[in-house]
């Protein structure tokens, strides 16, 4: 391997520099598993064949690193920094970037090098938050762009009707983008095994309200959820007496309990809530519909609320009746009075 590497390296009398641009390819998409010393001779092979090659040429060779598991990082940047037209495949599909080379891409390169980025089936949490700053700058830019004067064709050769389909483009591509980033820090940040610090059912609580929705035994489970609350019996009632089912779903979410275990206790205690949207019932939609954090802090406000209004009775203070008010300080004068009398 080293040797076709040499011999591809002196100057090409006779084939041409496409020919041998793809030769080189070709033959590094053949190593399963190159050395350093092969990546090495590769990166220093690459770079002045690609320049010296034809653009049908550059986006093919792309094409076909795009799809290679090993990369070396020179070249992934190389490629990155190309103009869009050639790099676009690289910077969407290829696996071989590492998340610091996509970050100098996307901050160097502009806004159409970071779209292709957003492209990408997966993305770490550190490309995001770049991906999310440079969004929040691009006005700036636009501003910037926009500010310097266009060259004297440049009005003739862009009609209005193609500037309004451009701004169209951009609108949309950036509620995608929204859309994504929205997605995938949903996906990261909800850990259904990380409840540290937040009130959560334990596994007995779990099992129990599970039995008692297949039963239906509505004052059973209101039982169970009032003990996971730790709250009184009647708040627990007050959620399940919510016929929309919307409380118990915020209640059961804040509480951590499963996702399919919330949809059969929903599905159970209300019956319309069965109803199919889809593939998935109207249960699945509202559960899904819930913010974690959300459920948390209104279930908080209600166990708040409900610690205002109700006292365990140990906690209540001892009645006495019959006796008034600063009674005990009103006897000693009466019984002066009854022995002044008989006296």
């Amino acid at each position: 391997m080293r040797d076709r590497f040499r011999d591809l390296e002196e100057p090409a009398t006779v084939r041409k520099k496409d020919v041998v641009l793809m030769a080189t390819v070709t033959s590094f998409e053949g190593l399963n598993h190159p050395s350093k010393s092969e990546l090495r001779q590769f990166a220093e092979l690459f770079t002045p064949l690609f320049q010296a090659s034809s653009d049908e040429a550059k986006r093919q060779a792309v094409a076909a690193l795009s799809q290679c598991p090993t990369v070396p990082p020179a070249v992934s940047l190389f490629i990155g920094c190309q103009p869009i037209a050639i790099a676009a495949p690289f910077l969407a599909s290829s696996q071989a970037i590492d998340d610091d080379t996509l970050i100098t891409i996307a901050r160097t390169q502009g806004a159409a090098h970071a779209k292709a980025i957003v492209r990408r089936p997966s993305l770490s949490p550190k490309v995001i938050d770049t991906l999310v700053s440079l969004h929040q700058a691009e006005p700036e830019r636009g501003m910037t762009i926009s500010a310097t004067p266009p060259a004297a064709p440049a009005p003739a050769l862009v009609p209005e009707p193609s500037a309004a389909d451009i701004e169209a483009e951009r609108l949309a591509r950036e509620e995608a983008l929204r859309q994504k980033i929205k997605q995938v820090a949903r996906h990261l940040g909800r850990d259904d095994r990380d409840r540290l610090g937040l009130r959560s059912l334990s596994d007995v609580q779990e099992a129990l309200l599970v039995r008692f929705a297949r039963e239906r035994e509505a004052q059973q489970f209101a039982a169970t959820l009032a003990d996971a609350l730790s709250s009184s019996r009647w708040l627990a009632e007050r959620i399940m007496i919510d016929t929309s089912g919307q409380q118990l779903a915020v209640t059961l979410t804040s509480l951590g309990m499963g996702f399919a275990d919330a949809v059969y206790a929903l599905e159970r205690f209300y019956p319309h809530l069965t109803e199919q949207h889809g593939s998935v019932s109207r249960a699945w939609l509202v559960l899904d519909s819930i913010d974690a954090e959300e459920s948390q802090a209104r279930v908080e406000a209600w166990r708040r609320a409900d610690r205002y209004t109700y006292l365990p009775p140990e906690q209540k203070p001892a009645v006495r009746p019959g006796t008034p008010l600063f009674g005990p300080k009103a006897s000693p004068i009466r019984e002066l009075r009854v022995v002044s009398r008989s006296r």
